[in-house]
C-alpha cells in the first residue's frame, strides 16, 4: 500500500512539530525517517498510523484519504521502541492478541490463530519461546516478538518507532540485518524512525532527512550521502570537516580563501562570491609533508589512531588552531612515515561549498528590534 503525506502540519502549543510536510512512500519500500531528536519524525509516524491527528493536511493510503479514519481502519501495524508487550501474557498470547480482539465476524477460528501464530514465530525464528513470558526474553527477542505481533493482523503498512534504539550496538546491528531480510521476504510497505545514520543508510531503500519539522532531503542512501542537498544533511551524515572562508567565482570555477590558504573549488555552481562554508569528508583529504609554497593548508599532526584498516588522524591548523580529521588507508600512512608533531599540508580532493546568505540592513533592523 502506498502512502502519501500532503501538506501536513502539527503544533504542540507554540512548538511546530511538522511544518507543511509532503512525502510519497512507494508500495513495498522500506523507508527511514532520520533526524535529530525533536525534528518531527515520530510525530509524522504517529500521524500516519492514526495515533495523532494533524492540524492540517492529508494522509492518503492506497489512493484514499485516511485523515479521518480511526487507527483500526487503516490496516497499519505499529512497533514501539520499548516493545509494549503484555507482561502477563506468554509469547504465544502476545502475538495472538491482535487476532483475538478482532470483531467476531472477522475473527479467525482458534485453529487458524494457532497456525498463524506458529508460522509468525517461525518467521522471526523464535518458535521455541512460545510458552515463555516477556520478562524471560532478551531485548532483541522482545523486539522480534513485538514485530511478530504487529504482523499477525496482516497490516498493509508497517510502522516502527526507533525499533532498535533500546538495544546494545551488537544486537542492534544483527537485528537490522534481520529486518532487511524479513522485509525482502514480505515486501510490506514499511517506515521506521531512527536517529542512527548508519542504521538508516544500511537498511532502508529510501531515506528522509528531517530537521525542525521540515524535510531537508529525500532519496536513496547513496544519493543523500554522496549528494547532500543542504549543509544540515552534509553535517548530519557522517564525519565532516568545515572550512569557513570567502568564495571567489570565475569562469573556470571558484577559489575558497580560508585562513592563509586558497583552495580551488571546481564546478562550484555558485554565481556570486561571498562568505561560505566548505564541507569535506575525512577520506576526501590528501596529506603530504609541508614545504614552503605548497598548496593546501599547513597543519601539525597531533594524534594518529591506527586501529583497523584506516588511520584516523587529528591535525591542527597552523593559522587558527582548528582541528581537521583525516582518514588514510593504514598501509599508506605507514608507508609515508608521518610522525606526531610533524608539519604537513592537507588538500581536499573534493569539497562542497555552501554560500551563506547575506543579511540585509532591513533584516538586521528586525533582528535587533
Amino acid at each position: 500500500m502506498s502512502i502519501q503525506v500532503k501538506n501536513v502540519e502539527k503544533r504542540f502549543g507554540d512548538f511546530v512539530a511538522l511544518d507543511n510536510v509532503s512525502l510519497d512512500f512507494d508500495e513495498g519500500e522500506l523507508t527511514a525517517l532520520l533526524g535529530p531528536s525533536g525534528c518531527g519524525k515520530t510525530t509524522l509516524l504517529r500521524i500516519i498510523a492514526g495515533l495523532e491527528r494533524a492540524d492540517a493536511g492529508q494522509i492518503v493510503l492506497a489512493g484514499r484519504d485516511a485523515s479521518d479514519q480511526h487507527v483500526r481502519q487503516r490496516q497499519v501495524g505499529f512497533v514501539f521502541q520499548h516493545y509494549a508487550l503484555f507482561k502477563h501474557m506468554s509469547v504465544f498470547e502476545n502475538v495472538a492478541f491482535g487476532l483475538r480482539v478482532k470483531p467476531r465476524a472477522e475473527r479467525p477460528s482458534e485453529a487458524q490463530i494457532r497456525d498463524k501464530v506458529r508460522s509468525l514465530l517461525e518467521l522471526v525464528q523464535l518458535d521455541w519461546l512460545a510458552d515463555r513470558y516477556p520478562s524471560q526474553l532478551s531485548g532483541g527477542q522482545r523486539q522480534r516478538i513485538a514485530l511478530a505481533r504487529a504482523l499477525a493482523v496482516e497490516p498493509r503498512v508497517l510502522l516502527l518507532d526507533e525499533p532498535f534504539g533500546a538495544l546494545d550496538a551488537k544486537v542492534r546491528k544483527e537485528l537490522r540485518r534481520w529486518l532487511r531480510r524479513l522485509h525482502d521476504e514480505l515486501h510490506v510497505t514499511s517506515v521506521f524512525v531512527t536517529h542512527d545514520q548508519e542504521e538508516a543508510l544500511e537498511v532502508a531503500d529510501q531515506v528522509v532527512l528531517m530537521n525542525r519539522g521540515h524535510v531537508e532531503q529525500y532519496g536513496s542512501p547513496e544519493a543523500v550521502y554522496n549528494h547532500p542537498a543542504t549543509p544540515f544533511v552534509f553535517g548530519f551524515l557522517g564525519n565532516v570537516n568545515l572550512f569557513h572562508g570567502r568564495l571567489e567565482v570565475g569562469e573556470s570555477g571558484g577559489l575558497l580563501h580560508t585562513g592563509e590558504a586558497v583552495l580551488p573549488v571546481v564546478g562550484s555552481g555558485h554565481e556570486t562570491a561571498g562568505d561560505a562554508v566548505a564541507y569535506v569528508r575525512p577520506h576526501d583529504l590528501d596529506l603530504e609533508r609541508y614545504s614552503p609554497g605548497a598548496d593546501g593548508i599547513a597543519v601539525t599532526l597531533r594524534r594518529a589512531l591506527t586501529l583497523g584498516p584506516v588511520a584516523q588522524l587529528e591535525l591542527e591548523r597552523e593559522d587558527n588552531q582548528d582541528v581537521i580529521e583525516v582518514a588514510l588507508p593504514l598501509e599508506r600512512f605507514r608507508h609515508a612515515g608521518f610522525r606526531e608533531g610533524e608539519l604537513l599540508a592537507v588538500r581536499p580532493r573534493q569539497l562542497r561549498v555552501f554560500t551563506q546568505p547575506r543579511t540585509t540592513s532591513t533584516q538586521q533592523e528586525k533582528a535587533t528590534s
